[in-house]
């Protein structure tokens, strides 16, 4: 039995609105209620639409952001009660992957900088002759060239500047990479590039691997199991083969829906209904289940009760009052 490297239990985050001096104050709920475990060597997918939580959980897991409620415990240590020195300590085994690659790189900085950056801080034993050996034999496992080294950041393309971050994540050899929508600001065929390299890295170095994204097509390549969020709350997680073979809920079926087809004929004999509506405010969510306002199948006992989370086999949950029906 693998490792269970990772637990997260009811984890809760909130933030404050203001609308002005005189507004009432309001709340945003961005994730609530979350549990899962994860082991070692691993990925799971998080999915969902934009404005679920999906980045916020990731955050979240890494004490990028604080939780309200809940528990983050990694490797037997709930990081959730750590002092700020001793959170510090496991930064090296947690690391990120960000969305737009560019964005996330420091452009005064050439590309030997950025990438042993994490080594000043987290290693600093090392030396200035190690830091660099360690830089290069790292870009060269994400295929950049060594001399590279010197340029900066403006020099590259999107999917160089992501190999840059991912050389970055890589450099202080992590256990675990959060990887926030690592491929959604590239162009198709540089994202399965990037797929293919982080399926690589995984392989060769042991990783273990939360990956965000909204595409469903892009989540399956590389995930062991899928965890579907809807306006911060789980309605399905599943082993990968099972969730697109048999979605439960109605939600994920409709993200399936959304899913291309190249083949126009197969397109048009889909039968599931695609999804409808916007997503509601998370500032004032709808009563009972969450996804009732946009659910093809909701009863009044939707709007009522919130639906509990079941297990319904090895490794899958659901939250809805009517998975059985369907």
């Amino acid at each position: 039995m693998s490792e269970i490297l990772l637990e997260v239990k009811n984890l809760k985050k909130t933030f404050p609105i203001s609308g002005g001096m005189f507004a009432k104050k309001q709340t945003l709920i961005a994730i609530e209620d979350i549990s899962f475990s994860l082991k070692k060597g691993e990925t799971l997918g998080i999915v969902g639409e934009s404005g679920c939580g999906k980045s916020t959980l990731g955050r979240c897991i890494l004490q990028l952001l604080e939780p309200d409620n809940g528990q983050v415990v990694w490797l037997g240590d709930d990081l959730t009660k750590l002092s700020w020195r001793n959170m510090r300590s496991k930064r090296k085994d947690l690391q990120i992957i960000f969305q737009d690659p560019l964005a996330s790189l420091n452009p005064r900085l050439t590309v030997g900088e950025i990438i042993s950056d994490p080594l000043r801080a987290l290693m600093p034993e090392l030396n200035q002759k190690q830091r660099k050996e360690k830089v290069l034999k790292m870009m060269e496992a994400v295929g950049l060239l060594p001399e590279m080294i010197s340029r900066f950041p403006h020099e590259f393309s999107g999917g160089q500047a992501q190999r840059i971050g991912i050389a970055r994540a890589l450099i202080t050899e992590p256990k675990l990479i959060v990887c926030d929508e690592p491929v959604s600001a590239l162009d198709v065929s540089v994202q399965a590039q990037i797929l293919n390299l982080l399926r690589d890295i995984k392989d060769e170095f042991g990783l273990t691997l939360i990956f965000i994204s909204h595409d469903l097509s892009v989540v399956r390549h590389v995930s062991d199991r899928i965890m579907v969020l809807y306006l911060g709350r789980m309605v399905e997680l599943a082993p990968s083969g099972e969730l697109y073979d048999d979605p439960r809920h109605p939600y994920t079926k409709a993200l399936l829906k959304a899913v291309p087809i190249p083949d126009p004929i197969k397109a048009r004999e889909r039968t599931i209904k695609g999804l409808e509506g916007e997503i509601p405010s998370p500032i004032n969510p709808p009563s009972g289940c969450t996804f009732r306002t946009r659910c093809p199948i909701a009863i009044d006992k939707c709007a009522k009760q919130r639906p509990k989370i079941e297990s319904i086999g090895r490794g899958r949950l659901i939250a809805c009052h009517r998975f059985r029906e369907i």
